[in-house]
């Protein structure tokens, strides 16, 4: 559990980060914005291998595997996407992932539901799945910022707290002899 909670706690800190990088970078050139849409599915993907790792390794965790390797090509087709269209082509294919990723984080979310604070992954995961909607239709539009898609990363940082907190909190009260569901 202390693993669980702490990688939570990892995740969260990560997504605020990358939050506070994409205020300060609104009106930074083009390649950092570029740099950013990249990191976010870029690091998502190396966070979900950890989280397998330590939980049986990716044959056993196929929501993971699948996420991580959505995670990958749209790193990849970020950076193509960005070169070739800008902001706009960017955006479209983050909106495209976090709808992959946030049904896989669901899937996730539901399969782990027995260790506790899972609701919130669940809630993160269609939350995540419907903005990635809303982001890939702004995209053919005007596309949203890099600052306005910070509060997606921001709510799912809160999430990953929120996790972290019902794991501690969960252990401290079952320590003391409390059963909690």
């Amino acid at each position: 559990m202390n693993s669980l909670r702490n990688f939570y706690l990892l995740r969260s800190g990560a997504a605020f980060a990358w939050v506070v990088l994409a205020f300060l970078s609104v009106s930074a050139p083009a390649p950092v914005v570029g740099a950013l849409l990249v990191i976010y599915p870029a690091w998502d993907a190396l966070a979900n291998v950890i989280d397998a790792r330590r939980n049986g390794g990716l044959k056993v965790n196929p929501g993971q595997k699948f996420n991580a390797l959505t995670s990958i090509v749209a790193a990849a087709s970020m950076a193509v996407a960005f070169v070739l269209r800008g902001n706009a082509g960017g955006v479209l294919v983050f909106g495209v992932w976090a709808l992959l990723a946030g049904l896989f984080q669901l899937a996730v979310g539901i399969r782990r539901r027995k260790l506790g604070g899972q609701v919130f992954m669940m809630i993160s995961g269609a939350q995540s799945a419907l903005a990635g909607v809303i982001f890939a239709a702004k995209s053919f539009g005007a596309a949203p910022t890099i600052a306005e898609l910070a509060p997606y990363a921001a709510f799912g940082g809160v999430y990953f707290l929120l996790s972290a907190l019902w794991l501690t909190f969960k252990r401290s009260r079952t320590d003391v002899g409390v059963a909690v569901e």
